[in-house]
C-alpha cells in the first residue's frame, strides 16, 4: 500500500502538467461519453429560423467584387439575385443548403412553408441567368473558388437527393450555375501546382472533399478521378503534421485535419490508416488522451475571431471522418473520438445566441456536423 501511495505521489505532477497543457480534463472513454446529441424537429426549427433570417438580408454585405465598369457598382441582389444574403455570398449559398437539408430531413418542420417559399424567390431561371452573367464576366475566373464553388455543388447535390416535386423543379433551375461552378473546378485543378494550406476560404481540402461528395451524388465519375489524383498528387507524401501549430486566430478550417479527411476518402481504408500513421504521428493511442483542445472565442462581435466558433465545429466533423474510415480496431479511435466530442459539444454551445458575425454561417457549419452530411449520410 506504501509502494502505491508513493506511486501515486510520483505520477501525480505529471497527470497536473498534462491537464495544464491540454487545457482541459480528459474525455471519458467513448463508452462512457454520452450519446451525441440528436438531431430534432427542434434543432431542425432553430437552425432553419437562422438560415430564414439571413438569406435575403442584403445589409451588411461584404463583397469580394471586381469591377470592370462603373456599371459594376451596384447593390448585391442586383449583381447576385439568388445568392445576395448572409453577408456574402458563399454564405448565402450555404444558408439555402441548410434550408434544403433541414426540410428533406425534417418535411414538417415548422417553417416548412417559410423554406419553400424562400427557396423558391431565391433559385428563379431570372436569377440564375444573372448569376451566370456575373460569374461570366471579365475577371472573374476565381470568384468564389474553391469554397463558394463547392458549397454551390453540395446545394446542388442535397435538391438532387429531395425526393419532392418542388426539389426537382429547383434542381433543375439551378443546374446551368451547377454545371459552371464543375467546370471551373476541372479548368482549375490541372493548373494548381500545390494546394492551398490556410484555415480560411481559399483551403483546398475541405473544399475538394464538398466537390467530390457531390461527385459521388451526381456520378460524376471524371470528377472523382480527378479529385483523387491530384489529392495524392499534392498529400500523398505529407508527413509529421504539426497540429501544435494550429490554429491561426481566425482559423474555421483545420488545414491539417481536413487534409486527413479529404485523404480519408480518396485512399481505401488499410492504406488509408498507413498513411496517418506518418502524417499525424502524435495521435494518442490505446486510450481517450487529449490530444487538441477546442478553440476559445474572446469576442463574438469579431466575425474574424468569431471563425474560430466554426473551426470547433469542422475539428469535430473532421475528426469523426477519420475515425469513420480506419478499421474497427485502430488504437487511435478512442483519442480521436473523444476529441471530437469535446469540440462538437464546444462547437454547438456556441451556435445558440451567437451575434449576426456568426449566426450568418454558424448555422451551416451545425447543421452539417449534427446531420453527419460528411459521412454520407
Amino acid at each position: 500500500m506504501r509502494c502505491m501511495s508513493t506511486l501515486i505521489l510520483a505520477l501525480l505532477p505529471l497527470l497536473c502538467l498534462t491537464l495544464a497543457v491540454c487545457g482541459q480534463t480528459p474525455p471519458p472513454e467513448p463508452s462512457q461519453q454520452p450519446a451525441a446529441p440528436l438531431f430534432t424537429a427542434v434543432d431542425a426549427s432553430r437552425y432553419a429560423r437562422m438560415a430564414l433570417e439571413c438569406v435575403h438580408k442584403e445589409y451588411p454585405n461584404k463583397i469580394a467584387h471586381v469591377l470592370n465598369s462603373k456599371e459594376d457598382a451596384r447593390a448585391p441582389s442586383e449583381l447576385t439575385p439568388a445568392f445576395h444574403g448572409c453577408y456574402d455570398w458563399h454564405s448565402a449559398v450555404h444558408g439555402h443548403w441548410l434550408l434544403v437539408r433541414v426540410l428533406r430531413r425534417f418535411p414538417e418542420v415548422s417553417e416548412g412553408a417559410a423554406i419553400r417559399a424562400a427557396l423558391k424567390k431565391s433559385i428563379t431561371a431570372a436569377h440564375i441567368e444573372a448569376e451566370l452573367t456575373y460569374l461570366k464576366a471579365p475577371g472573374r475566373v476565381p470568384f468564389e473558388r474553391p469554397y463558394g464553388l463547392a458549397w454551390l455543388l453540395q446545394l446542388a447535390a442535397e435538391l438532387r437527393q429531395w425526393d419532392d416535386s418542388d426539389a426537382r423543379e429547383l434542381s433543375r433551375t439551378l443546374a446551368p450555375l451547377e454545371v459552371l461552378c464543375a467546370e471551373r473546378i476541372r479548368d482549375w485543378l490541372p493548373k494548381l501546382t500545390h494546394p492551398i494550406r490556410t484555415g480560411e476560404h481559399s483551403q483546398t481540402a475541405f473544399a475538394f472533399g464538398l466537390i467530390r461528395d457531390w461527385a459521388v451524388i451526381v456520378g460524376d465519375e471524371a470528377m472523382i478521378a480527378l479529385i483523387d489524383a491530384r489529392a495524392r498528387a499534392y498529400h500523398l507524401q505529407d508527413r509529421g503534421w504539426p497540429m501544435s501549430f494550429e490554429p491561426s486566430g481566425q482559423d474555421f478550417l483545420s488545414p491539417g485535419l481536413a487534409v486527413a479527411d479529404l485523404m480519408r476518402r480518396v485512399l481505401p481504408q488499410k492504406e488509408f490508416g498507413e498513411w496517418l500513421s506518418g502524417y499525424l504521428p502524435e495521435i494518442p493511442r490505446e486510450q481517450a488522451t487529449p490530444w487538441i483542445a477546442p478553440a476559445v472565442v474572446t469576442d463574438k462581435s469579431d466575425g474574424k475571431l468569431a471563425h474560430l466558433d466554426g473551426l470547433n465545429l469542422s475539428r469535430a466533423w473532421m475528426l469523426e471522418g477519420i475515425a469513420q474510415a480506419l478499421e474497427p480496431g485502430d488504437a487511435r479511435l478512442p483519442s480521436l473520438r473523444g476529441t471530437a466530442h469535446a469540440h462538437r459539444n464546444a462547437g454547438l454551445a456556441a451556435v445558440i445566441d451567437a451575434p449576426y458575425e456568426g449566426s450568418h454561417w454558424l448555422g451551416s457549419f451545425a447543421v452539417y456536423l449534427v446531420t453527419g452530411r460528411g459521412l454520407g449520410d
